[in-house]
Formats: C-alpha cells, structure tokens, sequence
C-alpha cells in the first residue's frame, strides 16, 4: 500500500479543521477567513513559482491586483463597447486570462534571450511592482488613487441577473473549496512532467539545458501559470471585499506573501497556504491587542522563525514528521 505523502496528509487535516470552523465560531470569524482563502491561494502562486521553479518575485501583486481590478471591470459593467455586461463568470475569466498573458509576455522579455534570475529577477519584479502602482493611481479609469468601489459579489447568473452569493458560510465554503482544488491541482501540476522539468531547472539549470530542456519556456510556463493564479486569487479577494485600489497591485502586498510564504514554508504548496492564513489571523489578532505596534510583533516573529525555522513553520513540520515517518517504517522493515 503506498503511503500518503505527510504534506497531503496536513492539507487533509487543514481541511477538515476548515470544514468545521463556522460551526464552532462567530459569523464574522468565517467572514474574515473567506478572505483569507483567497489570500492563501495568493500564496499558492508564490509558492509554486518560488519554491517549485526557483523564481523569486519582489513584484508578485501585479498579477494580484490585475485580476482585482479586471474583474471589478467586468462586474461594475465598464467595459468598453460592453456596458451590459456584468457576469461574474466572464469577470473570473478575464482575471486569470489577463493576469496570466501579462505574465507570459513579462516571462519572454526577462528570459527568451536575456536568462535573468537572482538579485537581477528580483530587481526587475520590484520595479514592476513600483511602475504598475504608479499607473493604477494615475488611471482615471481605473478610479485613480480611489480605485474601484462597490464591486458586486460573486452572481450566480450568466450575465449578473442571477442570485447574489453574499451570505457568510456559503462564500466562506466556496472560497474553502476553490483553496483545495487549487491546492491539489497545484500539487498534480508539480508531479506532471512540466512540473518535474521546472524541478530540474531549479536544481540546476544548465544540466536541464544540457538534458534538453528548454529551460526559457519553462520559465515562461511557470510564471504564466503563477500569474494566472495569482490573478484569480485577486478576483476572489475582490467579490468579498468590494473594493479594488492601487494597494492591491504594489510591492506592499508583494512584500506580504513574501513573508507568508517564507513563514509557512516554499517546499509545499500546504505550508504556504497555511503561512498565509496563519498570518493574516495573527495580524488580526495582534493589530487589536497591540494597536499600532502590531507591525514590530509581526517583524519580530518573523526574524525569529526564519531563523529557527529555515524551511518555513510548516515545512519544517512536514520534514520532520516525513523523517520520524520514515524511520519508523524503516524500523518495521
């Protein structure tokens, strides 16, 4: 019998902890972790893009925020030539579509001839981050500094005529369940031979070149699918927060799954979904107890955990439990 590997078994443990939270909590705790599942699939694209490819993005809300801002577009009806249309499935569309083409082209001009990776990959996403901010203020479209306000919930009709899912423990279940898919779709991508080549490319790169490989489209492959994702995780952000503005598209909230994924742990899609969520509710939580200083606990914690803990809180967990795992069936052998 083939044993489940740890990281699945965490998720499986994480799931079930999720699926029971609004029966023991308050509405408006369930309420806040919607959000936070979409900020944790946010820290899947990371995840996926840092730990599995080797790629390191200072820039990586551009992708966010993108997929915020197009489907407010769509929803809001402002289109352009498409004042009518206002389907929420279209506005998810576009959100993985768009942020996954910018993605894809952005992936062709840093790698199909130029190859940039470390500090200069990471210099180059960071101005982006600055550059895109900068044109979402100045964007009179786009609302400007303002940004977009009263952005629909998800509908459920094809053009924004249906039912409006708004209710707290529905949207809190849909967002738990999109996590999952993603999480385990994710994982399926990273078994697959595309994911086993962006694994060799991030050991090394110019063995896989040698092997073969084209290690530019690989890249460009990787940060597409991460730029999608990401953009989906924007627009799921969006429905339940209402309110799309430059913020969401800068290098703060780049510097923020950075730290979530860094916390939970870049070797597993689970650890850096659980980073974000961890995260976030302690942000909360501090921010209340603490008030203004909350920052320094978050930095404090962080400085801290990254020491002890090099692999991330929860995937060092995942390790260790793989390595007591595997002495004690060596031990039955």
């Amino acid at each position: 019998m083939a044993r489940i590997p740890t990281a699945t078994l965490l998720a499986l443990v994480a799931l079930v902890l999720f699926l029971v939270l609004p029966v023991v909590t308050a509405s408006w705790v369930a309420a806040d972790f919607g959000i936070y599942f979409a900020y944790a699939v946010f820290a899947v694209s990371l995840g996926f893009l840092w730990g599995h490819a080797g790629m390191l993005s200072f820039g990586h809300a551009v992708y966010f925020g993108i997929g915020a801002y197009a489907m407010s577009v769509v929803t809001l009806g402002m289109v352009p030539g498409l004042p009518d249309l206002k389907s929420t499935w279209i506005g998810l569309v576009a959100a993985v579509i768009i942020p996954g083409l910018v993605a894809a082209v952005l992936g062709w001009f840093l790698f199909a001839s130029r190859a940039l990776r470390g500090a200069f990959l990471g210099i180059v996403t960071l101005a982006l981050s600055v550059l895109a901010e900068r044109l979402a203020i100045n964007a009179d479209w786009l609302g400007g500094m303002n940004g977009l306000m009263s952005v629909p919930p998800i509908n459920l009709g094809l053009n924004g005529e249906g039912a409006d899912l708004y209710d707290t423990i529905p949207v809190y279940y849909v967002m738990l369940a999109v996590l999952a898919v993603v999480v385990a779709g994710m994982t399926w991508i990273q078994h697959r031979p595309f994911g086993l080549a962006l694994a060799a490319v991030r050991e090394n790169e110019l063995r896989a070149a040698t092997l073969g490989h084209n290690v530019a489209r690989l890249k460009i492959g990787a940060l597409a699918v991460a730029g999608a994702l990401a953009g989906l995780s924007g627009a799921l952000f969006v429905v339940q927060f209402g309110f799309a503005s430059p913020s969401l598209i800068g290098f703060a909230l780049s510097a923020d799954v950075l730290i979530w994924v860094a916390l939970g742990g870049r070797d597993f899609l689970v650890a850096a979904a659980l980073g974000a969520i961890v995260v976030r509710t302690l942000e909360s939580r501090l921010s209340n107890a603490l008030g203004a200083t909350w920052p320094l606990a978050i930095g404090a914690l962080f400085m801290v955990s990254v020491v002890l803990f090099p692999r991330g809180v929860f995937g060092e967990l995942i390790t260790r439990l793989d390595r007591l795992r595997h002495r004690r069936r060596t031990r039955r052998a």
